[in-house]
């Protein structure tokens, strides 16, 4: 059988594994099974141009991804076979515990992505959040390197490939409708208004402006000819070339899109509740809890977990209050976050780059206190840049692009900031440690750096360990000496309830037929998160169920797991090595997480002796 896998699988969890049977199997060594891991993940990378570009690489430079459902089959049916080559070749039972977390993953992504299969038609191919209409120009534009003539080349062919990549996914959009799944109204029109300001400016119209691609492919041509690298007659050409390419290829998938979405608005719901309205919405969603908490809970057991979870961190929030010594309840000490102007930047140029600044100086600072919480850590660059104009949206949530693993990229903490008041500066501080340390960009980085586990590992991504990490990090943060402002400690809790919250909300919107009103209304009694952050939220939650359940499920399970150390390890405890451990062998589904510490605080108490 033929193997190919989905890039997909990489990037989300897959359930159960099975051991298989020999009595009495051979000891396989680690460095033999990994490198048969090493080899298989070879061949499952170079399936995905994008995951080499978004590791650096500059396989297939020219390509995109096969995006049809045909292609999917395709990758699902190699992956089926390595999975049987490799319980055949090794036998569980003869594996050293290390080896045998990988063995499981390798199988735990392979089953999740063939559960994945009964709903394909239920993820929203089109929306405002995760669109591949963003996606795909949005890595042209920070992925792609231009280093050399052949690589503008490669960049100008893949124009081209985005235009057909689009015309494929639109084709399983137009397939999803015919199964009777559409997303709200809402949804197509942000994808509409961010796909017509792709088309915006030259080379597609003559205004004065120039389109973001083709502002990026001037720039990286521009770049060439000052290093010397190509003449003024090849820059002609390239740009000529490009030009062609975006106008006779790129456009017309657009175009195409945006018609079609236009068309279908008539037909969306103005007011949707969830995915619950679907035909097998409910089986859909229980699945997407799994894939996103890689926890068997139910949507009414996340959803009394949000509850308690509100009701406990509001106590914390009533202690800043009086701290700071305001006089009024809880529900006025929001409005006054939300709305004295000390907590905000100014509506210009010089307030976002205030917040960029900001911003970065936090990160310095908690940069240097690092070595005293953890042995292990990143080498690669952190930097924070404000969202794309094309992709902004008004206050939309910040958030984290890795870099790539031999550095060449940095990590990129992305700040939406079109609205300054979607953006203050009490919650500021503890995103920047969510999103970049000890949070994400630590997490991944490390990951991407790892030399002991195969190198799949080093790039795999479960929703609940890698958002529970970067929200356990906020609280990390003040056990480190931060948030030295009240204000701001109160932001940390403001992130926290928030993340809380949307356990609450999210199974509200698509297990109890709660509406988007609903939602904000919930909201917004127990938060002071801003309205338009509000709405920009619950939207999200909408058309991706499930996924923002796994921040707060993830952090209150490495919570558990570090009381856990703390209770049986006493003394000997070392919050450096818990980290280590954490971070020490890449992304986990939670279950495998709790076993792997377990593991750690076994040979904790006996390397102690």
């Amino acid at each position: 059988m033929n193997k190919s896998f989905s890039t997909a699988a990489l990037l989300f969890g897959f359930a159960a594994v099975l051991s298989c049977g020999n009595p009495t199997p051979k000891t396989v060594s680690d460095a033999e099974i990994n490198a048969w891991f090493d080899a298989e993940y070879e061949e499952l990378l170079q399936m995905s141009p994008l995951q080499l570009a978004t590791q650096g690489r500059k396989d297939r430079y020219d390509q995109i991804d096969d995006m049809s459902e045909a292609g999917e089959d395709q990758r699902l049916a190699w992956m089926e076979a390595s999975v049987e080559e490799m319980k055949e070749k090794f036998p569980l039972e003869s594996l050293s515990p290390e080896a045998r977390v990988s063995y499981q993953l390798w199988e735990y992504q392979y089953e999740m992505e063939k559960s994945d299969v009964a709903f394909r038609r239920m993820n929203y191919v089109f929306n405002q959040m995760s669109g591949p209409h963003t996606m795909l120009p949005n890595m042209l534009i920070n992925f792609h390197r231009v280093d050399e003539s052949a690589d503008m080349e490669a960049l100008i062919k893949r124009y081209q490939e985005t235009g057909r990549a689009i015309t494929q996914l639109l084709e399983r959009a137009k397939l999803q409708t015919a199964a009777g799944v559409r997303p709200p109204k809402f949804a197509y029109e942000y994808v509409i208004q961010q796909s017509k300001a792709l088309l915006q400016g030259q080379p597609f119209s003559s205004d004065a402006a120039e389109a973001p691609l083709w502002k990026d492919a001037l720039t990286k041509i521009e770049k060439l000819e000052k290093e010397g690298k190509i003449t003024a007659e090849q820059a002609e050409t390239l740009r000529s070339n490009a030009k062609m390419a975006l106008t006779q290829k790129f456009k017309p998938a657009y175009e195409e899109l945006i018609a079609w979405l236009e068309s279908e608005l008539p037909n969306l719901e103005e007011k949707p509740t969830g995915v619950s309205r679907h035909e097998k919405g409910n089986a859909f969603y229980a699945h997407k809890l799994k894939s996103s908490t890689t926890t068997d809970f139910t949507a009414d057991q996340i959803h009394q977990i949000g509850l308690d979870e509100v009701k406990r961190i509001q106590g914390e929030m009533l202690a800043i209050k009086d701290q700071v010594g305001f006089k009024g309840d809880l529900k006025e000490f929001f409005k006054f976050i939300n709305s004295d102007p000390q907590f905000f930047f100014p509506d210009t140029d010089e307030g976002r780059q205030a917040y960029l600044d900001e911003s970065t100086a936090f990160l310095d600072e908690i940069k240097a206190k690092l070595p005293q919480y953890f042995g292990i850590l990143p080498k690669a660059d952190l930097v924070v840049k404000r969202v794309e104009a094309f992709r902004e949206q008004p206050g939309a949530p910040q958030h984290y692009n890795q870099g790539t693993p031999d550095g060449s990229r940095p990590g990129t903490y992305y700040v939406h900031l079109s609205d300054m008041k979607a953006m203050p500066k009490s919650t500021m501080e503890g995103v920047a440690y969510h999103e970049g340390n000890p949070g994400h960009h630590m997490q991944v980085a490390i990951a991407q750096e790892l030399e002991s586990v195969p190198k799949f590992r080093t790039q795999m991504n479960f929703n609940a360990y890698a958002e529970g990490w970067a929200l356990y990090s906020e609280t990390l943060a003040k056990e480190m000496g931060q948030y030295q402002n009240p204000y701001y400690d109160f932001g940390r809790l403001v992130n926290e309830i928030w993340r809380a919250i949307r356990l609450v909300v999210d199974t509200g919107i698509h297990s109890k037929g709660w509406t988007e009103a609903d939602a904000i209304q919930y909201f917004s009694e127990n938060s002071s998160i801003a309205p338009g952050a509000i709405q920009a939220e619950v939207r999200r939650y909408m058309v991706i169920p499930g996924q923002a359940t796994g921040y707060k499920i993830g952090m209150l399970k490495i919570q558990e797991l570090r009381k856990l150390a703390e209770t049986e390890l006493g003394d000997k405890f070392d919050i450096r090595r818990f980290h280590d451990r954490i971070l020490g062998g890449g992304a986990l589904p939670l279950d495998i997480l709790e076993k792997e510490v377990k593991r750690w605080i076994a040979e904790e108490k006996v390397r102690e002796q």
